[in-house]
């Protein structure tokens, strides 16, 4: 019996669960209700997956309980949201909730949004063994991110997560501590 190990880079199974679960969370920060999510992770669960699949949608659903504990009585700034997603270790998340705000935004604030997508990219290629992908989003994300530490600011030490990208840290850094 083959190990399966849940890869959304080499895995389609893995990649539509990671993606329609990252999806259903953003109505789940729009309802303010993990309903959406549950929904997707029953789908998925009904048809009895490899226990790498189960894992992966159980402590997914884990985690999007414990952020929306702390998001819904908080404002609805994809930024913030972002930050708490970052924290949680949900980078893919991260991406696709700034990425929502990014489709609406121009100039300056979609270069910003654009490189916190970037830097939350960095781990996701780095949780996959992407290393030198990952040295080269934080490259493209490290100058705006710089340029924009006011933005930062407003919720988080900027340093601490620019210095992280810049170094090359395997551990992300926890922003909102």
């Amino acid at each position: 019996m083959i190990n399966q190990v849940f890869d959304p880079f080499r895995d389609r199974l893995s990649r539509d669960i990671r993606n329609d679960l990252s999806e259903a969370l953003v109505h789940c920060l729009r309802e303010q209700r993990l309903d959406p999510a549950r929904e997707v992770a029953n789908r998925y669960l009904a048809a009895n997956p490899a226990p790498c699949y189960r894992l992966y949608i159980e402590e997914r659903l884990a985690r999007y309980a414990a952020v929306l504990d702390r998001l819904v009585p908080q404002p609805k700034d994809p930024l913030w949201q972002g930050l708490v997603l970052w924290d949680a270790g949900l980078f893919f998340e991260v991406h696709e909730i700034l990425e929502h705000a990014w489709l609406h935004a121009a100039g300056e604030e979609k270069a910003f949004l654009q490189a916190m997508i970037r830097a939350a990219g960095v781990y996701i290629k780095r949780e996959n063994g992407f290393f030198a992908a990952a040295e080269k989003i934080a490259a493209k994300a490290l100058p705006i991110l710089e340029a924009n530490r006011h933005r930062l600011a407003v919720y988080i030490d900027p340093q601490r997560l620019i210095t992280a990208l810049r170094s090359g840290s395997p551990e992300p850094p926890t922003l909102l501590a």
